[in-house]
């Protein structure tokens, strides 16, 4: 007889994460990792590229079971956390995490029935360190040495006085624990499996057939059992890789399209919560015969921050603050006074009002890719304007005026379309 022993990890352990390496692993694996959304357990094939993974490992793994020489000896699956939020919430998840990948590999790769081990740690604190010990961060000596020294919790007298958590959110006015919520916690998302495949082989006089070459071969004769130990195995599965999010949206204020002024938005993500867009409107309806004029252009550009629960499990989504500037002209008149911004005749710059202010809003999730954005702004709106009344077929102006108006600016019932990848709202029911 000849024993071979194949190791086979489903969802790759951690790349940079110590925690993930439950035990020394073979050189000769195939992986591949599996990546969850901040606070949820639910596995999305569509998020960071995990469908097309998994289903090039499954064709993989596959391949395996359909050799009636390979039997899978025990399945162990290793799920973790970030460290936002409490102990008992990402243990929790983790745990959760775990279960949905098994759930995963039972229905889908047709592993029930097998021995499965889960481990679900919680916080992968040893991943962590690794990422920062691979790392140039800021400060970077000081967030080790509390990795290092600092415990989980603090406890005297039987009461938690002080935690790791704690010691590094407040490192250097928190600096170093955004740029590791930027840069490594969704790594600490992943979670892990190792498939064990072993298999027997009768020996024959057949000589056995050419196999690829590897790194490194030993053979040791032990009686009549021949033991191969290989360094690399080539196994011709890809692994790919995972791609970077892309968050954006086009809107359209639904006021603004009630009152006939067509509109178009645009907003993008620049990461931790900021954004940056931009709005342009364009109405120029006019009749002279019945001396009505309803024309407004103009444009808009703005910086969003996104905060609270919501904005940190979805970007683009929940409580905004904003900073604005607008440029825009006007004429209005209905058949009676008219009122018209800027300079007749005057360059674009002295045609045009401006405004500038503050905008507090929300973006609630609607549909997969749809959200209502609820904005209203306060600040500042100066310029030149005009009156003027329409007597028979002419225009007659009455005055000049400038405007310094404190007060509302702004205020949308915005059509938010999602676009980009990863971008899109789950169903109800659990956090992501």
């Amino acid at each position: 007889m000849s024993n071979k022993l194949l190791f086979l990890p489903f969802f790759l352990l951690l790349a940079a994460g110590p925690s993930m390496a439950l035990e020394s692993i073979p050189r000769d694996t195939i992986g591949v990792k599996v990546y969850f959304r901040q606070g949820h357990a639910s596995l999305d094939s569509l998020f960071q590229g995990n469908g097309s993974r998994l289903d090039s490992f499954s064709r993989c793994l596959a391949s395996f079971q359909a050799d009636t020489a390979f039997q899978i000896r025990s399945v162990r699956v290793v799920s973790g956390a970030s460290p936002e939020g409490s102990s008992k919430i990402n243990r929790s998840l983790s745990e959760r995490r775990a279960a949905a990948i098994r759930s995963y590999l039972e229905k889908r790769m047709s592993l029930d029935g097998h021995a499965f081990e889960i481990e679900s740690p919680g916080v992968d604190w040893e991943g962590l360190t690794g990422l920062v010990e691979s790392s140039d961060m800021s400060y970077r000596g000081e967030v080790l040495e509390i990795l290092y020294h600092t415990p989980e919790f603090v406890i005297r007298d039987g009461k938690i006085v002080d935690s790791r958590q704690r010691q590094l959110g407040m490192l250097h006015g928190g600096e170093p624990w955004r740029y590791m919520e930027e840069r490594f916690f969704p790594e600490l998302r992943a979670s892990g499996v190792l498939v064990v495949v072993e298999t027997e082989r009768e020996d024959t006089s057949t000589p056995e057939p050419v196999v690829p070459p590897r790194d490194t071969v030993v053979v040791e004769h032990r009686g009549t059992v021949e033991v191969i130990r290989r360094d690399t195995m080539n196994v011709p599965c890809p692994v790919v890789p995972a791609r970077k999010p892309f968050y954006m949206a086009l809107k359209t204020n639904l006021l603004y399209d009630v009152a006939l002024v067509p509109n178009l938005g645009a907003e993008f993500y620049l990461g931790r919560g900021w954004s940056i867009g931009g709005n342009w409107m364009y109405a120029w309806w006019k009749s002279d015969r019945r001396h009505d004029y309803w024309r407004l252009y103009g444009g808009e550009l703005e910086i969003r921050k996104y905060f609270g629960r919501r904005a940190v499990e979805k970007p683009l989504t929940g409580h905004h603050l904003g900073l604005y500037g607008q440029l825009f002209t006007y004429d209005f008149e209905l058949g009676a006074t008219g009122y018209m911004g800027g300079k007749p005749g005057g360059t674009l710059w002295e045609k045009m009002n401006y405004a500038v202010g503050l905008e507090y809003g929300y973006s609630l999730p609607v549909a997969r890719r749809l959200n209502l954005d609820f904005v209203i702004g306060v600040g500042y709106w100066g310029g030149e304007y005009h009156t003027y009344d329409p007597i028979d077929d002419h225009y007659v102006w009455k005055e000049t005026r400038q405007r310094h108006w404190f007060g509302p600016t702004k205020a949308e019932i915005s059509l938010v379309w999602l676009i980009g990848r990863d971008n899109y709202n789950e169903k109800k029911g659990g956090k992501r």
